[in-house]
């Protein structure tokens, strides 16, 4: 089952993926990290930011600098990012879990 609206992106900052998404919809950001100025996002432990820089591209498509337009093209990346929406609330926080211990990085203080 794929994330539901209402479940959290963003442990952190307990940002929800309808924030994003509506940020994204309103705001237009032309690069993922701009997804910051809705509600910290991404700034605490980076666990979110492959999901912020997923659903950036879903609603505002890839931007690229004019420095970089003639650089090859990852025919990878859609079958890197395929299993991700498939992902559930559940698993996706597990895995922040993981990650955190991994990286021994420390979520920021409520």
């Amino acid at each position: 089952m794929p994330l539901d609206p209402d479940d959290t992106i963003c442990f952190c900052f307990h940002v929800p993926l309808r924030k994003v998404e509506s940020f994204c919809r309103r705001e237009k950001p032309k690069a993922a990290s701009q997804i910051s100025e809705c509600l910290a996002a991404g700034t605490g432990c980076g666990w979110c930011i492959p999901m912020l820089r997923k659903v950036h591209t879903k609603i505002c498509g890839e931007y690229k600098p004019w420095w970089k337009q003639e650089e090859a093209v990852d025919y990878h990346s859609a079958e890197r990012d395929a299993g991700q929406d498939a992902i559930d609330s559940e698993t996706y926080a597990a895995g922040r879990a993981k990650y955190l211990a991994e990286t021994k990085r420390q979520p920021p203080p409520e």
